[in-house]
């Protein structure tokens, strides 16, 4: 029997249909926390709070989220902020200033235009009176550490963790963070008084989420960290996605995302760019990460772009509870210092193994992948300079450039690689 002419076009047709479904299907990790429907909304104006840039709204945050507790097992609620609240934490018990509202544009980056964050629905202005904060005896007791090193300094008793005032201490599960917001944390004074040299203690990551379960943070600006951005530390089941994070080109320390001794981890269709790492996999300091010995494992970064002075794509340095299993696909860097870095240093232990880096590309960086064992200095005297850690079956390819300056740095010193492949890398322009 001879074919329609209808089902001739139907065949011909089929490989084109199916080549634009796979084109058109894009991989997303948005089912590690599964969406759940909202049976009840809590807007924070509902307990008092006042959108000014002068009311203080500590309280009414509080209250919120006591409301939410205790519906959480039966109504499923979330919390709405009205816009532009003036708010620093949500520590309890403890005094806060009135903050200003909100900030004007991002400067910029070399080679990139300034860009402005468009009106949000909410926006949370960090506390900006830090002389009145540091006076308060509350902090040097309850938060903060004396421990320094040349990185402003920081220390926990238990594994080494960096410690912040804005810090989460209860454990906490399922949180949300998302529906068009801005974080400004008003770095400026901080990065001033460490550049003074005049700050005895660590600066306050932004958002931190410590001891916690299936966490989403999405359509969020995060900008102007005093030091890390978005940090979670000891987490399962984190979903960071449609973020940006926004920092000046020469601010210190201001990682984008910096997942630690977390699990299960993903971080897909953000824009960064900061003063340091956008993204850096960390598991603990020396002997107090390889004491606790939590691992960062099942970490997916995808469809990330940005820019940053140093690392695009960071492992490290602070790896001494292991980091394995990571995947990082369709990644875009601009103006970036190093491209692709994996980072430790002797004294670290620990190990990084079961890497997979693919679909890279690069315009106007240093170093397209760099691999050094020489990197990050140590909390004390006490680290174990015999514990070297291992490197074991990374794999790096499909990585193009365009203005770059160095292909590959191979810095290893005592560091012990297995199976760890570096594919060559294709470039343009090459200085």
């Amino acid at each position: 029997m001879v074919p329609s002419r209808a089902l001739v076009g139907v065949a011909a047709l089929l490989p084109l249909l199916l080549q634009c479904s796979v084109a058109v299907t894009e991989v997303s990790c948005s089912d590690i926390v599964p969406m759940k429907s909202r049976r009840e909304v809590i807007s924070i104006t509902d307990f008092g709070a006042v959108g000014d840039g002068r009311t203080l709204n500590t309280w009414p945050f509080k209250k919120a989220i006591y409301r939410i507790q205790h519906l959480r097992s039966r109504r499923n609620p979330s919390l709405h902020p009205s816009r532009c609240l003036a708010h620093r934490e949500l520590q309890p018990n403890q005094p806060h200033d009135p903050l200003p509202g909100p900030r004007s544009c991002n400067q910029g980056h070399p080679g990139v235009a300034p860009s402005c964050i468009q009106p949000s629905l909410a926006s949370i202005i960090g506390l900006v009176a830090l002389q009145q904060l540091l006076k308060r005896t509350y902090l040097n007791k309850v938060y903060l550490w004396t421990h320094s090193s040349s990185n402003a300094g920081y220390m926990e008793l238990a594994s080494g963790r960096p410690f912040t005032i804005v810090w989460k201490r209860a454990r906490v599960a399922r949180q949300e963070i998302r529906e068009n917001g801005t974080i400004d944390g008003q770095g400026d004074v901080w990065w001033n008084m460490w550049r003074q040299r005049s700050l005895h203690f660590t600066r306050p990551n932004l958002l931190e989420f410590k001891n916690s379960r299936d966490v989403i943070i999405s359509n969020v600006v995060f900008q102007n960290s005093p030091f890390w951005n978005i940090h979670p530390v000891y987490c399962s089941n984190v979903v960071i996605r449609y973020v940006t994070v926004l920092a000046p080109y020469d601010s210190p320390n201001t990682d984008g995302i910096d997942p630690d001794s977390s699990s299960n981890v993903c971080i897909e269709d953000a824009h960064i760019a900061t003063g340091d790492d956008l993204v850096a996999i960390k598991s603990g300091w020396d002997e107090y990460g390889i004491a606790y010995g939590r691992p960062s494992s099942g970490i997916t970064i995808r469809r990330l772009q940005g820019s940053s002075p140093f690392s695009g794509i960071a492992i490290g340095s602070e790896t001494s509870g292991g980091v394995e299993n990571v995947l990082v696909e369709n990644i875009n860097l601009y103006n970036t210092g190093f491209g692709i870095h994996i980072k430790t240093n002797a004294g670290r232990g620990g190990y990084i193994r079961n890497v997979t880096v693919v679909n890279v590309s690069m315009n106007k960086v240093r170093k397209g992948i760099r691999i050094a064992g020489d990197v990050g200095d140590h909390p004390d005297e006490y680290f174990n300079r015999y514990a070297m850690p291992t490197v074991d079956g990374v794999t790096i390819k499909n990585v193009r450039g365009v203005d770059i300056q160095q292909r590959i740095d191979r810095r290893h010193q005592e560091l012990a690689l297995y199976s760890t492949y570096a594919c060559p890398m294709s470039s343009s322009g090459v200085l």
